[in-house]
């Protein structure tokens, strides 16, 4: 008997007795004077199993045929195995066309012995940080190192960003590795899609700010330390960066990844894509899907998204601070770039000019904010990266990224000849015994002695 039905019996005894109206009782359990009068009949004829529900022990008229129930069953150990509760509701009922619950998932998966995909943990106290009010005025971004393929493709890095105001994702590429070319690209595409936000809210990645501690001559005399390739350009962008100094803090796009690496990898398993290419081509389906699940609306109706700049693609570029060279070159490490003559053909020698390098490869030498020459790189797959003045790139993966040039085989130096040691004669040796030989009875011309004759001798 369940805690509703337990004061049914002392109420109704009460009422048989004569110490309670049927109104105060029918009050008092919050029933009708009819059905308390039903009850009491009831309790008459069968006593206090009478009061129980007549529906209690039988199966429902609701419930699942066990044709049904198997067929989940089967399709949740193959076809779909591996996902969550909620992503298989989801997949039953517009793929397979079967309208159940999440509740019902779950005691069929129970049934089965299966253990949940992902387990839930007990919810920690933490201060809940407001969300931006206006869509754009501030973007979460970072990188997840992931088997998004499993075992049928390469292990690659999934780069994001995801508003905060909406939770909408605004950006999603699958990169080789965490890099600055990946997220200048990622970047490029939330200005093309949706425009330059206020600010975004990110990690301590080298790529985003500098964690070292050297301070040029320079930077000590401005005060002020030069900011990485990617924080100038969203200088140049008016674009604020705030990092972040745990996951936490950034625990919307946290929580984003906990999603992804449970939604996405099961996406692309059953779509079979297993190529970085294959599965950039399909973000943005699986982004529109995702928008219309998760996203919420803002407190604000007002959009704080910007145009980007006419010169968008000028900025999105690394610079550097070169000297032409005597010849009117300008080089960087690996590269190099010919300057034409200026008006009236004059040498540019000992200019001091701004190189950029930019996304696609293109190389642009400037003085005085006037490009001089721009060139189209001869790569491939251009890949941009952080280049030093003097040595070749810092990056962790800058040998993958962009093999060394071959070096020229130099030809080995020819030994020179080895003249023969002079070796001390033996003491039995020919010439030692000469002196004894020596006929002495003809001595030489001039009255000479010989000087093997008297060796030793004063």
């Amino acid at each position: 008997m369940s805690d509703k039905e337990a004061p049914r019996p002392g109420l109704v005894q009460a009422a048989l007795s004569g110490r309670v109206t049927n109104a105060q009782g029918a009050a008092a359990l919050g029933l009708g004077i009819r059905q308390f009068r039903r009850m009491k009949a009831a309790y008459r004829r069968a006593g206090a199993a009478g009061l129980l529900h007549g529906n209690r022990g039988r199966p429902s008229s609701r419930r699942l045929p066990p044709e049904v129930r198997e067929r989940i069953g089967t399709l949740m150990e193959t076809t779909y195995d591996g996902l969550n509760d909620t992503h298989l509701t989801e997949k039953l009922r517009e793929v397979e066309k079967l309208s159940v619950t999440r509740e019902t998932v779950r005691q069929i998966r129970l049934s089965r012995l299966r253990p949940a995909v992902r387990r839930r943990r007990p919810p920690r106290h933490r201060t809940r940080r407001l969300r931006e009010a206006a869509e754009g005025a501030l973007v979460l971004i970072d990188g997840s190192h992931h088997p998004w393929f499993a075992e049928r493709g390469p292990r690659a890095t999934l780069l994001g960003a995801i508003d905060d105001a909406t939770g909408r994702i605004v950006g999603l590429l699958f990169r080789p590795t965490e890099d600055l070319h990946g997220y200048v690209q990622l970047l490029e595409a939330i200005a093309r899609n949706h425009g330059l936000p206020l600010a975004l809210y990110g990690d301590r990645f080298g790529a985003f700010v500098r964690n070292d501690d050297h301070w040029t001559l320079e930077e000590q005399l401005a005060g002020a330390r030069r900011p990485t390739q990617f924080g100038q350009m969203l200088a140049d962008l008016a674009i604020g960066f705030i990092p972040a100094h745990s996951p936490q803090a950034k625990g919307r796009i946290e929580r984003l990844w906990g999603t992804l690496q449970d939604r996405l990898v099961a996406e692309l398993r059953l779509r079979r894509i297993n190529t970085t290419t294959a599965a950039n081509a399909y973000l943005a389906e699986f982004i529109r899907d995702f928008d219309q699940r998760f996203a919420v609306r803002p407190r604000s109706t007002i959009t704080a998204w910007r145009t980007p700049p006419r010169r968008f693609a000028r900025i999105l570029a690394c610079r550097y601070e070169r000297t032409v060279a005597a010849d009117n070159t300008v080089t960087l490490p690996g590269r190099w770039i010919q300057i034409p003559p200026g008006p009236g053909g004059c040498s540019y020698h000992h200019a001091r000019v701004e190189v950029r390098e930019q996304l696609d490869g293109t190389l642009l030498v400037l003085r005085e904010d006037r490009i001089l020459v721009a060139e189209k790189t001869r790569e491939k797959n251009f890949t941009l990266v952080a280049r030093t003045a003097a040595h070749r790139e810092r990056h962790p993966a800058a040998d993958a990224l962009r093999p060394r040039p071959p070096r020229p085989r130099v030809e080995p130096k020819p030994k020179p000849a080895t003249i023969p040691r002079r070796l001390k004669p033996a003491p039995n040796h020919p010439w030692r015994r000469y002196p004894e030989r020596q006929d002495h009875s003809n001595p030489p011309a001039g009255g000479g002695q010989n000087h093997l004759a008297v060796r030793g001798t004063k």
